[in-house]
């Protein structure tokens, strides 16, 4: 996985201002990484656990610490956008993939009923 470009984090730490989410707000640990990934996995505290109010995210979806940091503040964003009723980015992709396997389903039963 590549690693997580500035633009990104800036992207993420204005959508973490916009939801009121202030780093130092954030209890942030890391512990020992297990799983897929050899040795540089298995040897390095790169997996992330983020704390927020009553929130608690876990983190290991690549190799790199900072890369973990990084996708666990976009998932503590989701969670509480989505406490606080904000439509999400992924909520589009979602009901529009829905939308579409559904049409696709009722056109398949069309063609073979």
């Amino acid at each position: 996985m590549a690693e997580v470009s500035r633009q990104k984090w800036n992207e993420l730490n204005e959508r973490m201002r916009v939801l009121g989410i202030h780093e130092a707000d954030l209890a942030e640990t890391f512990s020992l990484g297990g799983g897929p990934g050899g040795q540089k996995v298995n040897n390095t505290h790169n997996v992330v656990q983020l704390s927020y109010n009553n929130f608690r995210i876990r983190s290991k979806k690549s190799r790199s610490r900072e890369d973990n940091r990084f996708f666990a503040r976009r998932e503590l964003c989701n969670q509480v956008a989505e406490a606080l009723g904000i439509p999400s980015k992924d909520d589009a992709k979602i009901k529009r993939a829905i939308k579409q396997k559904k049409r696709r389903k009722k056109k398949s039963s069309n063609k073979y009923a």
